[in-house]
């Protein structure tokens, strides 16, 4: 998948894309079946590739975040405030349990872009932090279970 921008046309977004790419415009999930280009005229709420995070990649706390700002982008705007209140409500549970000062910095700017509109800078920053999470998840499934003591 690449991009190209119209010259001409400001505000025009040309996307070529594969078959089997998919992407979200204004809440609608296409998938091609063939090798095409796409040119966008007007403003469109759309996410491609790998942007793109299905429910069930949603495991870990940061993607939970970025899966409620993409639904906050991604939705109808009778119910973006809904999943925006979401977000928020995630990010502060995150924020609440992790030690990472940087974790909590970087959330609390995800939620400051989302407020104001910036979805792609919110999921942007979000995704900083899925290696933070994947590393701190493994390690600690990796950790050996203490023996009872005992009775």
């Amino acid at each position: 998948m690449s991009e190209t921008r119209s010259p001409r046309g400001a505000g025009r977004l040309v996307l070529d894309l594969r078959a089997g790419d998919r992407m979200l415009v204004n809440g609608a999930a296409l998938q091609f079946k063939t090798r095409t280009s796409v040119m966008l005229s007007n403003r469109a709420r759309f996410l491609f590739g790998k942007q793109i995070m299905s429910p069930e990649d949603a495991r870990t706390p940061a993607r939970r975040v970025y899966f409620a700002i993409q639904a906050a982008y991604i939705a109808e705007e009778d119910e973006r405030d809904q999943f925006v209140a979401m977000a928020r409500g995630l990010a502060d549970e995150y924020a609440a349990a992790t030690t990472s000062a940087t974790a909590r910095s970087v959330l609390a700017l995800a939620i400051s872009d989302l407020e104001i509109g910036d979805c792609w800078e919110a999921m942007r920053r979000v995704r900083v932090l899925f290696p933070h999470d994947d590393a701190m998840l493994n390690a600690s499934h990796d950790a050996p279970v203490a023996a009872a003591a005992p009775g």
